[in-house]
């Protein structure tokens, strides 16, 4: 699994078509000729564009909910409402569809971020606003979320 870094300013052309960061392609030199997925987000109003061996692996796990359970069927529909297969064009962009675009407020300035296995894909000023609001509460959610966890013991 690809552990991605960065965060990349972009501008989208009037068709949606944002320039894949240069750091982001060296990061990703395997996966680019496999394609990519790009969705919805769950808890933000911005984009996910994963690797598609990424997104395999991630669907294997959703699959495995019991359709027979009501709120497992409607997390499904959600989770995959808007989902698109997206390829880098031969200059190196990625095309988001209009219908994402408008789900982001995403015009014209875009913030690529690196999210672990995932890229998350943001309108500039939101993204912003939103770091900017939640780096007060950063320290109080590292340590609820990394407190308490142990720290491996270095290699022998």
């Amino acid at each position: 699994m690809t552990s991605l870094f960065g965060v990349y300013e972009c501008n989208a052309d009037a068709k949606g078509r944002v320039m894949l960061p240069v750091a982001f392609k060296k990061q990703l030199t395997k996966e680019l000729k496999g394609g990519f997925v790009m969705k919805r987000s769950i808890f933000s109003k911005s984009l996910e564009l994963y690797p598609m061996a990424t997104w395999n692996e991630m669907v294997k796990e959703v699959n495995k909910l019991n359709k027979f359970v009501k709120k497992n069927v409607e997390f499904i529909r959600m989770f995959n409402y808007g989902v698109v297969s997206v390829e880098l064009d031969s200059t190196g962009r990625l095309l988001i569809p209009k219908d994402l675009m408008t789900f982001a407020g995403i015009n014209k300035n875009v913030t690529m971020a690196a999210a672990g296995d995932r890229v998350e894909v943001w309108d500039t000023a939101a993204y912003e606003q939103f770091i900017n609001n939640s780096s007060a509460d950063f320290e109080k959610l590292a340590e609820d979320v990394m407190g308490g966890i142990a720290p491996s013991e270095p290699e022998k």
